[in-house]
């Protein structure tokens, strides 16, 4: 059976020719949505606000989040983004996408110690198990990193979500139904060949090759983990109401969740152990 479809389309940023919405959108679509995609670097013109979409995607590119210059859309995206905050429209920032909201939202994004580049791993933090999106994640999910730049401050009230050894702040939740990644999940193998090739002269000093192999067989169980949580974002933003999570709003309420990350082998292992004793758990069991 088909999934109901959704009231109105979700808008969709592109934010460099390079990186399209990928199988990001069709896990959405599948899961009933309809897209509006629009390119900031194709000199699409974008909405003043969210009124005429149920939620927003906002992609990653090679700009920095700050390069109004380079790229002069990013300021229309920033206050598209700190409209939805503060309107509980959902949002999704993936790699740009996520520093762009961190920044709209009162954050912080820096260029990293060392660059990110393809398949790895992140952690769940303790604060992503009553998360809307994050809940049903397993508990060190594949991903696919490309990166130099990253937050290295979240706004006031968010809750991070994932790290990793490489980046503290690898996904995070401000207000009730923002999300934010530094990660791409929306990747094809052609597609990060692509960047491979884009970005020769930096990544002069690594194992290209070895990337991109690992990097294509990653991609089948980036897609069993992610997935799930596209269709759950489009539930999100079918029924904004019936989401879990309190209202806390950029620039006030408590400082970002300082929860240790799930990383040790017997911690990762007893979080199993308890995740498949919850399963066994009668329906409407607590």
């Amino acid at each position: 059976m088909s999934a109901a479809p959704l009231a109105a389309p979700i808008l969709v940023i592109q934010n460099d020719e390079s990186d399209p919405v990928g199988r990001l959108g069709t896990w959405l679509t599948d899961a009933g949505a309809e897209l509006d995609v629009r390119s900031g670097p194709a000199g699409a013109e974008f909405p003043d606000d969210l009124s005429e979409h149920s939620a927003l995607v906002v992609l990653g590119g090679a700009a920095n989040a700050y390069d109004d210059d380079g790229a002069p859309w990013l300021p229309q995206v920033r206050r598209l983004l700190t409209g939805a905050v503060a309107s509980d429209k959902p949002v999704l920032g993936v790699c740009l996408g996520g520093q762009l909201l961190a920044v709209a939202a009162g954050g912080r994004v820096e260029r990293a110690a060392s660059a990110e580049y393809g398949a790895q791993l992140v952690a769940k933090r303790q604060a992503a198990a009553g998360d809307p999106l994050f809940k049903e994640l397993p508990i060190t999910p594949d991903v696919l990193q490309w990166h130099v730049d990253e937050i290295s401050r979240l706004p006031n009230g968010a809750v991070l979500l994932a790290s990793s050894p490489g980046s503290e702040v690898q996904a995070f939740r401000v207000g009730r139904l923002a999300w934010g990644l530094q990660f791409h999940i929306e990747t094809t193998p052609e597609m990060v060949a692509t960047w491979a090739e884009e970005d020769a002269e930096v990544m002069a000093d690594y194992d290209v090759a070895r990337i991109l192999e690992r990097s294509a067989t990653a991609h089948p169980d980036i897609e069993e983990a992610w997935r799930p949580v596209a269709a759950a974002f489009v539930d999100v933003a079918r029924d904004p109401q019936a989401a879990a999570g309190p209202r806390t709003l950029p620039m006030a309420g408590p400082p970002a969740s300082t929860a240790a990350p799930i990383t040790d082998p017997a911690e990762i292992r007893a979080a199993l152990a308890a995740e498949l004793n919850a399963s066994r758990q009668p329906h409407g069991a607590h």
